[in-house]
C-alpha cells in the first residue's frame, strides 16, 4: 500500500487540501463568491431601478405624445373652422364687390346715357337756333323786316311797363 502512486496522490491531495483550509482559502473563496453575488444583486437592483425610471419615462412620453395629438387635433379642427369662415367672409366679400362694381358700372351707362341725351337735346337746339336763325334772317330782310323790329319793340315797352 505505501509503495502504490495512488496512495501517495491520495496523501498528497488530502494534505493539500488541508494546507488550504488552514489558511482559510475557502473563506476566501466564499466571502469572494459572496461579495460578487452582491456586487451582482446590486447591478440586478440597480438594473430595476432605471427599467423602472424608463418605463415611467415611456409611460410619461407616451402621455405626452397623446396630449399633443390631441391639441394637434384641436388645432387642426379650429384651422378649418377659421378657413372656412375666412371663405364665406371672402365670398360675401366677393359678392358685395361684384354687386358694388354692377351698381357703378350701371351708374356709369346711366350718366352716359343722360350725357348723350343732353348732347344730342344741345345739338339738336343748336341746329334748331341755326335754322330759325337763318330763317328770321331771311325774313327779316328789307322793309318788312323793319317792320318786325318797330313791332316787336313796341310790343317789348308794352310789356315791360
Amino acid at each position: 500500500m505505501f509503495k502504490t502512486p495512488e496512495f501517495w496522490v491520495a496523501i498528497s491531495f488530502f494534505l493539500f487540501v488541508g494546507l488550504l483550509i488552514w489558511k482559510g482559502v475557502p473563506g476566501m473563496i466564499t466571502g469572494a463568491l459572496d461579495a460578487r453575488a452582491e456586487r451582482i444583486k446590486n447591478q440586478l437592483d440597480e438594473a430595476q431601478k432605471l427599467r423602472e425610471e424608463a418605463q415611467n419615462l415611456l409611460a410619461e412620453y407616451e402621455r405626452k405624445r397623446k396630449e399633443a395629438e390631441k391639441e394637434a387635433e384641436g388645432i387642426i379642427a379650429q384651422a378649418k373652422v377659421e378657413a372656412e369662415a375666412m371663405a364665406i367672409e371672402t365670398r360675401e366679400k366677393l359678392v358685395e364687390s361684384l354687386a358694388r362694381r354692377t351698381k357703378m358700372a350701371e351708374d356709369k351707362i346711366a350718366q352716359a346715357e343722360a350725357q348723350a341725351v343732353t348732347e344730342v337735346r344741345s345739338a339738336a337746339a343748336d341746329l334748331a337756333i341755326a335754322a330759325a336763325s337763318d330763317m328770321v334772317e331771311q325774313a327779316t330782310k328789307g322793309a318788312k323786316g323793319n317792320k318786325l323790329i318797330d313791332e316787336s319793340i313796341a310790343l317789348i315797352k308794352t310789356r315791360l311797363n
